[in-house]
């Protein structure tokens, strides 16, 4: 027998499982052999909504393992599966798929089940038991945070905030660089503005961090040290002048991150790393993969890490890299690649399940080796996800921003949130895969069109929120809804909705939080089309004062995509809009 429905759960399992069980019946019959894998069945959405509610793969699975035609397992299973008293139809369609159709009183009691999650509608525990440590931003603490660092911030924010969603445990951590020369550079421009707020007229060399974010660091070290070493060697004050400028600029990047609503949990320092790059390093030897060698010159590189001499090396390739990679030079300092591996090293130690990183374009072609590093230091055990974010192009009207002088030649985080807000930036970072190239246009993501993503998914939230003050506006005495009064439009926004934990699980798989923007801007479609067809006809709209049951039906299901709307837009750090002026 099949499973009895669970209207509060994930849909899309309920008929997995009883799919599952379709298919035992079918082996305990010896109609199927016995031990089939069932993992890669599954059970979705069709392409097309003209062919049912719900289709699976089963049979073309099972077509080879079994030694059989697919579409006579097809015909089978779909025999069984029309057999259950929630499913109206189950036919075969192509090569073996069987398309489910579903009885109208599943999609009200899917209503229902929305209305009483609430909040925690779509909430998954695919994830228990399991956690993972998200890395992002990890921006040089040399100046504030700008539109270079944005879309990276909010891709790694909404993915840890979609796998805590889905049951996981999730760290989100932030990497320093506070080791380096470009510190030292930091330290000497921010002494420079600390004699500056003593009283001194400063020239700024060439080389020399030059923006005005410094102009408050210097008067902080002014007010912390006074005059102590404005006339000091440079070697006195430098170790000082670093540390106390790196968690100045920490605080403020902080500042920055929390304008876009981040936090994250852990701050860890490269230069904290000491004994650990060693450390690394004998993990590997002990695993037979460090040898002394050289490496041919990579064609167009000029970088540190290579010299035409013997090395230190790891031997990457043997873990899908194109070359081995130098740990240590001839000259016994480490290369920076050394630095990250004991980073990750640091990461495996503490027990993380699964490691994410999200990276800029121009970092991508260390995929390959930090991902080998990593496999071979977890020996297999941990998988590190490394999600490539393009480049945003910041436009105004089609035009390209002029870049602020005032903050270093670059436009800081904070301008971008203080003219369009919080919501729009991240909404807008997750319009399109990060691996793409994304256009930021400050008249366009404001502008109250259709073609705004933002503004369509808001207008929507803001619509139904309108309702509930329509109809007391009305004097409308409701009635308990009653779903059966819902036509077939109104069942297909219901799917849409129901569709959502299905979403969230694929989103978390695979990684991927603009997955759920796009499903947002859809559903939002779906019910902009909804509220339309009553502009057209008003027996179609929501709120109907001579039709008190069929207003209550409307407002129940209004309600149940507002609370999928608000989770969609939580789970990726949004606010739902209740008006837009």
């Amino acid at each position: 027998m099949a499973p009895p429905l669970n209207p509060s759960s994930n849909l899309f399992h309920t008929y997995a499982a009883v799919v599952e069980a379709a298919i035992g019946q079918l082996v305990a019959a010896g109609e199927l052999p016995a031990g089939l894998d069932l993992r890669a069945v599954t059970v979705e959405p069709p392409r097309d909504a003209s062919h049912g509610d719900l289709s699976t793969n089963a049979a073309m699975v099972l077509a080879k393992p079994a030694g059989m035609a697919p579409r006579d397992i097809a015909v089978r299973l779909s025999q069984l599966l029309a057999r259950q008293a929630d499913v109206a139809s189950a036919e075969v369609a192509g090569p073996g798929f069987i398309n489910l159709r579903l009885k109208d009183h599943v999609w009200h009691a899917q209503l229902a089940a929305i209305t009483a999650a609430g909040a925690d509608y779509g909430r998954s525990g695919m994830g228990a038991g399991q956690s993972v440590n998200v890395e992002y931003v990890s921006a040089n603490p040399t100046g504030p945070m700008h539109m270079g660092h944005c879309r990276g911030a909010v891709v790694g924010d909404a993915l840890a905030s979609l796998l805590a969603f889905a049951g996981y445990t999730v760290a989100r951590e932030y990497y320093i660089n506070d080791a380096g020369g470009q510190v030292d550079t930091l330290a000497r421009s921010a002494h420079l503005r600390y004699r500056e707020a003593l009283g001194e007229t400063i020239e700024i060399p060439e080389g020399f961090y030059p923006g005005d974010y410094l102009v408050p660091v210097g008067a902080a070290l002014a007010a912390e040290f006074g005059p102590t070493w404005v006339g000091a060697d440079e070697a006195d004050w430098l170790t000082l002048f670093r540390t106390r400028t790196v968690a100045l600029m920490m605080d403020r990047i902080r500042d920055d991150l929390a304008l876009l609503g981040i936090r994250q949990d852990v701050f860890f320092s490269e230069a904290s790393l000491g004994p650990r790059v060693q450390e690394a390093l004998e993990a590997l030897e002990q695993r037979g993969l460090i040898y002394q060698g050289e490496l041919e010159k990579p064609k167009g590189e000029t970088g540190d890490d290579w010299e035409p001499r013997p090395q230190t090396l790891f031997r990457s390739t043997q873990f899908g890299d194109d070359s081995d990679r130098a740990m240590q030079k001839s000259n016994g300092n480490w290369t920076y690649f050394a630095g990250d591996v004991a980073y990750h090293w640091d990461k495996l130690n503490r027990g993380y399940d699964a490691l994410v990183n999200i990276f800029g374009a121009d970092h991508a072609g260390y995929v390959k080796r930090m991902t080998a590093a990593v496999k071979a230091l977890s020996d297999g055990r941990v998988a590190l996800d490394i999600k490539i974010v393009n480049l945003v192009k910041l436009l105004r009207a089609g035009e390209p921003v002029k870049m602020s002088k005032r903050s270093g030649n670059f436009v800081t985080l904070g301008e971008v949130v203080e003219e369009v807000g919080k919501d729009v930036v991240r909404f807008i970072m997750l319009t399109k895969r990060p691996e793409s190239p994304l256009d930021f246009d400050f008249a366009k993501v404001v502008e109250q069109s259709r073609d705004n993503p933002v503004f369509y998914v808001q207008y929507a939230h803001a619509r139904i929120a309108s309702l509930g003050r329509k109809a007391a506006e009305a004097g409308i005495v409701l009635p308990p809804a009653d779903p059966a009064l819902l036509d077939g439009q109104e069942l297909a926004l219901i799917k849409l909705a129901a569709n959502f934990p299905r979403i969230i699980e694929q989103a978390a798989q695979t990684r991927e939080p603009h997955r759920i923007a796009f499903y947002l801007a859809d559903l939002a479609g779906g019910f902009h089309s909804l509220w339309n067809a009553g502009n057209d006809d008003a027996a179609r709209r929501v709120v109907l004062a001579d039709r008190p049951d069929l207003t209550a039906a409307r407002l129940a299901l209004a309600g149940a995509v507002g609370q999928v709307l608000r989770g969609g837009l939580a789970v990726i750090g949004v606010e739902a809009a209740q008006e837009l002026y």
